[in-house]
């Protein structure tokens, strides 16, 4: 017995008919049928289950009463002439002989229908949420979410991790986001910051003398939403290990992931151990993408030297590049279509052509290649029925634009995609430091903490841009699902790597002071990953959007509309932690935009 009910509504089946039961939920539904006959629907976490009202009398006890009312119903359970086969309880019924309204919905009309929340305007839902996830199938994403995470906590402590929580006020860290700063009140003019992960308290716990440590780690990231990012605060699978390759940690990902994929996922296969290893240069120049979808089998050929100089005037000083197709059958409109979505995405335009039965270059761009017909043919071995999509550019925007071209042509053509599957890589061998596109100045590409292929004599002798790291990321379907590296553990090492972009000695130790001054007590060298578990959950579910697999998610500007916030606070709040608040006219502008 739970509460005061004698069964959940998913529990009464044909061998429970002649008790007396007590059930409680939700008020979902009524079908009247005459004054004194209708069948109402009582929903709980559990299911549904059907109440017969066969007296005029006990029809009248429901006037007034709202959907979504809560209610305890006492009655006998009897068994349905009319049985319904989708439903666990479709074989009974009960037959009441008392209805306690617990709780009364006092609104007559609802934002949405329960079942059909998921058709509402997502504010609408947002702002609701609380009855968006009494919608069953809303409500089952979230139970799953907790096996899924409870599945995975199972695993990493029979692999002998530690469950650890860290801190969550510390100090601002640079972690690739804008922080979340928190004002101290005993400290004026001092801020502390959300952690964007718990990266320096995971390697001082390495530090520390822990062999494995892992927790769901919240983090939070002061970043714009994608479909598959939720701004503000997500979650994590992080996990460290002492004394630890990267090999070590590819063992323990592929040993945990790919069951909970397989168990739990729409699809039922998942790439088996160990995954494939793709260096990251070669993903961007075979796949034009750094999370490669592998159940595409496209791929990204270069075709520079055949076409650069065909008279098409946007290949002219541009890198090209072409990804051929057979048995691409597309409409017009489909391709048209493909190379608008490309353009939207990328900003780049994508272009193309086909070779026909007959052995003609027709379609697209296929008039400037006229002359060049053999040599385009030979240098991108095509065969009658081919077609041809191209990009151009410089070479890192010609390749990005040929990485969306390869997924938008595989999802349309069945031929050359495997949908049914969880296709898992690492991409490795990231590059060490890049040139920012913003500051034009050399930056780490990666993680600043991770330790360059090499070592020290790498930092002093190699081109800062040609040095390659020990990171890696972890992809799925096309999806990033974590970055992780062999940590720097050495501080001449870490000195050196943060002065090559023009930090000191003495920046280091007072922007790290921890780790750094721990690292000079012997630290042992160490490696690890964090997989995203909301994106791990929107895969398994088949969600196209993140939003679907978190309880209370924020809206794309950052804002929960069921709980207002954020939110203006009062003066003595601000008084007491010695802020003052200035917001220029522009500002105030572009958020009332």
């Amino acid at each position: 017995m739970v509460q005061s009910r004698t069964h959940t509504c998913n529990e009464l089946r044909r061998q429970n008919v002649g008790e007396k039961v007590t059930l409680v939920g939700w008020y979902e539904n009524i079908r009247k049928v005459s004054k004194n006959l209708g069948f109402l629907v009582l929903r709980d976490f559990y299911g549904t289950t059907q109440i017969v009202i066969e007296t005029e009398k006990m029809m009248q006890t429901l006037e007034g009463i709202n959907h979504e009312s809560t209610l305890s119903i006492v009655g006998t359970v009897r068994e349905r002439s009319s049985k319904n086969p989708v439903l666990a309880t479709g074989d009974i019924e009960i037959v009441p002989e008392e209805i306690t309204i617990l709780s009364n919905c006092i609104y007559n009309t609802l934002p949405f229908e329960i079942n059909r929340s998921t058709e509402a305007d997502e504010n609408l839902r947002l702002k609701y949420r609380y009855l968006d996830l009494r919608n069953p199938s809303v409500k089952n994403k979230i139970v799953l979410r907790s096996k899924i995470v409870a599945e995975l906590r199972q695993r990493m402590n029979e692999l002998g991790f530690l469950e650890i929580t860290t801190p969550i006020l510390t100090c601002s860290s640079p972690e690739g986001a804008r922080d979340y700063l928190v004002p101290s009140r005993i400290h004026p003019g001092k801020f502390y910051a959300l952690p964007q992960a718990p990266q320096q308290f995971k390697q001082i716990l390495m530090v520390s003398g822990f062999d494995r440590y892992f927790q769901i780690a919240p983090c939070f990231r002061d970043e714009d939403a994608r479909a598959d990012r939720s701004p503000g605060e997500f979650y994590q699978l992080d996990m460290e290990m002492a004394f630890a390759t990267q090999e070590d940690v590819f063992a323990i990902i592929e040993d945990v992931l790919p069951a909970v994929f397989e168990k739990y996922g729409v699809y039922k296969t998942a790439s088996k151990a160990p995954f494939i290893h793709i260096p990251y240069l070669e993903a961007m120049d075979k796949y034009g993408s750094d999370k490669p979808d592998l159940r595409i089998d496209l791929t990204v050929q270069d075709a520079t030297d055949c076409l650069a100089d065909c008279g098409f005037e946007p290949f002219a000083n541009n890198v090209v590049k072409a990804i051929v197709v057979d048995q691409f059958n597309a409409s017009r409109k489909v391709i048209d279509k493909i190379c608008n979505d490309v353009n939207v995405q990328t900003g780049s335009k994508a272009y193309w052509f086909k070779l026909d039965e007959n052995g003609e270059l027709v379609g697209g761009i296929s008039k400037f290649l006229v002359k060049i017909k053999e040599q385009v043919i030979a240098a991108l071995n095509l065969k009658p029925g081919d077609f041809i999509g191209l990009t151009a550019g410089k070479k890192l925007k010609a390749q990005k634009a040929a990485g969306v071209l390869r997924n938008m042509l595989g999802a349309n053509c069945e031929a050359h995609m495997k949908k049914d599957c969880y296709e898992f890589c690492w991409i490795v061998d990231f590059p060490m430091y890049e040139i920012g596109e913003e500051s034009g100045e050399l930056e780490f590409c990666h993680n600043p903490f991770s330790m360059p292929q090499g070592g020290i004599e790498a930092l002093n002798s190699q081109e800062p841009t040609e040095i390659l790291a020990y990171q890696y990321d972890l992809v799925c379907n096309g999806v990033e699902l974590s970055s992780g590296a062999v940590r720097n553990h050495d501080p001449e090492i870490m000195v050196k790597a943060f002065h090559l972009i023009g930090l000191g000695e003495e920046d280091v130790k007072s922007r790290f002071p921890a780790m750094y001054n721990a690292f000079c007590y012997g630290a042992p060298p160490h490696a690890g990953i964090a997989p995203g578990v909301d994106r791990m959950i929107m895969l398994i579910t088949g969600e196209e959007s993140i939003k679907e697999i978190i309880p209370f998610p924020m809206n794309k500007n950052a804002m929960d509309v069921m709980m207002n916030a954020p939110a203006e606070v009062e003066q003595k709040q601000l008084d007491d932690v010695h802020i003052q608040i200035k917001i220029e006219k522009a500002v105030k502008t572009h958020i009332k935009g």
